[in-house]
């Protein structure tokens, strides 16, 4: 997982990409935003372009935005950069939608994040167009608070409907939305404890909603482990035992592609 916003470039994309497909990396994601909270400007590279260059420049690994805010795009343009992207890589692409948390890159470029309430409306609606326009065929009428669609048809059809990631770690308000919409569900730096009980209550709302339980996949976004070989399987143990089903190491050192290497060699 790399944070785009902490000096993404170019160069640096590229290097990454070559080395996690060349080591055997599952899958490389990358957040999408414009800036850090904290203060600053560094190189941030945009996000669904670098995507389009991963999507053409590699063959094995899956990718994904970890995740886009629907504060950033409206959700009819999103899906069809998606679903363009998931066929034109042979189907390796993962959208992650999120309802959009950082103040300051909305302020600086101009997005209305609003409150956490609108934020979560706003991101319901948008599962609803992307689920809809993913899945079906038959011409989408929405008349929502946030966006309006009239007779809205995904063209060309993908070859599958791109699966559908809804990040974060909300119990009362974001895991509702991705035990009716998700295709994965993505929590982030979480606990052992604390991740199963997040899970747990996905499961008592995916009964609600009449899903299978095995419908959803359970991911976690971490910061990377450390220890002996045996501590880091521990680790790693403790978060399957739990329900965690895919794990994604945080990478901070963008220069650093003789580390990526050396895990890659020490987990793959």
């Amino acid at each position: 997982m790399i944070e785009g916003q902490d000096g993404l470039n170019w160069e640096r994309w590229r290097a990454i990409a070559r080395v996690a497909e060349d080591v055997g990396f599952v899958g490389l994601y990358r957040s999408d935003h414009f800036t850090n909270p904290s203060g600053g400007y560094k190189d941030s590279l945009e996000c669904w372009t670098s995507l389009a260059w991963l999507a053409s420049h590699t063959s094995r690994l899956e990718f994904g935005p970890l995740v886009s805010p629907v504060s950033f795009r409206h959700p009819s343009m999103l899906v069809r950069v998606a679903a363009a992207l998931d066929d034109l890589s042979g189907g390796r692409l993962h959208l992650g939608i999120g309802a959009g948390w950082q103040e300051r890159e909305h302020t600086n470029y101009g997005y209305y994040l609003g409150s956490v309430s609108e934020r979560i409306a706003r991101l319901r609606e948008s599962a609803q167009i992307i689920t809809h326009l993913l899945r079906s065929a038959e011409p989408l009428t929405f008349p929502g608070k946030y966006f309006n669609l009239r007779e809205a048809v995904l063209l060309p059809r993908p070859k599958r409907a791109t699966p559908l990631v809804i990040g974060g770690n909300g119990r009362q308000l974001t895991l509702p939305l991705a035990a009716r919409f998700a295709d994965e569900w993505n929590a982030s730096f979480r606990t052992a404890e604390q991740f199963s009980e997040l899970n747990a209550h996905l499961d008592t709302l995916l009964d609600r909603e009449g899903r299978a339980r095995s419908a959803v996949r359970r991911t976690l976004m971490t910061r990377l482990r450390y220890g002996s070989r045996d501590e880091v399987r521990e680790q790693v143990a403790a978060l399957e035992a739990v329900g965690v089903q895919r794990l994604m190491l945080g990478w901070p050192e963008l220069d650093d592609l003789d580390g990526i290497a050396a895990l890659g060699a020490w987990l793959c």
